[in-house]
């Protein structure tokens, strides 16, 4: 079985060491397993919740962009990219939305925070609240249900919404009486997932303590790596590996073995000082071959743009026929398969299957395999000549269409998805065949 993995980060600052070790590099490994259907992206509709420095968001896509390819993230093999680039998504947190409680969202720690943050300072609950703050967990519910991803790295703290959007979905499978949304599980590495900060904190952009990825420069992670906060024990005193934030950030770059020869020496007696330059030595083991694949790609960023543009097509293939299938599944159907009255939809829903040809957002021509009115039972991938699209439903209807892996195929080419179970796409064409 295939599982679908899908992480992003989102696009309102520079890559820290954080991003890299706690979902940047875990879902680049995971990637690279056999079985497994990998969708990256830059959630840049969330960097407007925090940032409203256009010029600050569009270095960070690039700079985003450039980090994970550098990293080793094959873009042939995965599907990359923006989250702005894909209409379907902010479609989708609509109509999520309308189904989603308040009460729910009063729960999201963020707004929760903000609250809190607020009632101490005896102003308003909801001052500076906004409502992308408020709501952004429906569009992160979005983002990954419009892909029916199978798990979703994350860090600990974004746990609840990981809950929150498997709430969100058995919600909407319920009110709309189908497994429209698979309900993702999280995928946490309880030794990376969160990287203690220079202060000890967690490692974020908003309390400034970030060691830097790859801008700066070699001497820009030693830098911050030298002005770790560490206790006042000299070189030759025991120190408290487990409770040291030097072992916890070491550890997520090192070997079991390498982890327990660094925690003897701290326990040992080894220098802060010591400690920090062998914390530097093997960080830079990992990110240094990487420096300059990163450095060519930010200056030629019409490379990055390419396959940006890329991955939109091929995560479009996925989300344009799914949202026409929500669309459906809500009432927002096609004129002329809405039934008007009782004795018309009877009539429509006894219908033998039939071809209904339309045109998407991009001008490029679909058809749908319609079992009923309200169901349909394949879309097809899109194209840029209507004569092929008739004559591959031609060819469909002739009986020589093959369903495999949620996906119809004449011969070995790709020709549309399945809206429904594998039986019941091969049920629809055996009977259009029989007509």
């Amino acid at each position: 079985m295939t599982t679908r993995v899908l992480t992003g980060i989102t696009t309102s600052g520079t890559p820290h060491l954080g991003n890299y070790a706690g979902a940047i590099r875990p879902s680049i490994l995971a990637s690279r397993q056999l079985n497994v259907d990998a969708f990256f992206f830059m959630a840049d509709y969330h960097a407007l919740i925090k940032c409203d420095d256009p010029v600050r968001v569009a270095r960070s896509r690039l700079e985003i962009a450039a980090t994970w390819i550098a990293a080793g993230l094959d873009t042939d093999k995965v599907t990359f990219y923006r989250q702005s680039d894909i209409p379907e998504i902010p479609e989708l947190c609509w109509m999520l939305n309308c189904v989603t409680g308040k009460g729910l969202m009063n729960r999201a720690h963020a707004y929760k925070a903000a609250v809190d943050q607020n009632t101490e300072k005896g102003i308003e609950p909801d001052d500076g609240v906004t409502m992308g703050l408020f709501s952004y967990p429906v569009l992160m519910a979005a983002d990954i249900l419009m892909f029916n991803a199978h798990k979703v790295p994350v860090g600990r703290d974004q746990v609840q919404h990981l809950e929150m959007t498997r709430d969100i979905a058995q919600r909407f499978n319920h009110l709309y009486g189908a497994d429209f949304f698979t309900l993702p599980e999280v995928q946490l590495d309880d030794e990376v997932a969160l990287l203690p900060g220079l202060d000890g904190r967690k490692m974020s952009k908003s309390y400034d303590n970030t060691i830097p990825l790859f801008e700066g420069g070699a001497k820009a992670t030693k830098a911050a790596i030298m002005r770790i906060v560490t206790d006042s024990r000299q070189p030759g005193e025991p120190k408290d590996a487990e409770g040291s934030h030097l072992y916890t950030l070491y550890r997520a770059f090192a070997t079991a073995e390498q982890s327990q020869a660094f925690k003897a020496a701290l326990e040992g007696g080894m220098g802060w000082g010591d400690a920090k330059q062998a914390l530097v030595d093997q960080i830079e083991a990992e990110l240094g071959p990487m420096r300059d694949k990163y450095a060519d790609l930010m200056a030629h960023p019409e490379r990055i743009e390419e396959i940006l543009q890329a991955g939109a097509h091929k995560a479009r293939q996925v989300a344009t026929p799914f949202t026409q299938r929500l669309r459906e599944a809500v009432g927002l159907r096609f004129v002329a398969a809405t039934a008007s009255g009782d004795k018309k939809a009877a009539k429509t829903e006894s219908a033998k299957p039939k071809f209904v040809s339309f045109r998407d957002e991009d001008g490029r021509f679909r058809f749908r395999l319609a079992a009923s009115s309200s169901e349909s039972v394949l879309v097809s991938v899109a194209f840029d000549d209507p004569r092929e699209a008739g004559q591959l439903q031609k060819l469909l209807a002739a009986g020589q269409g093959q369903v495999r892996d949620a996906k119809v195929y004449i011969d070995t080419r790709y020709v549309a998805d399945a809206q429904v179970e594998e039986d019941q796409v091969r049920a629809a064409l055996a009977a259009l065949a029989a007509e």
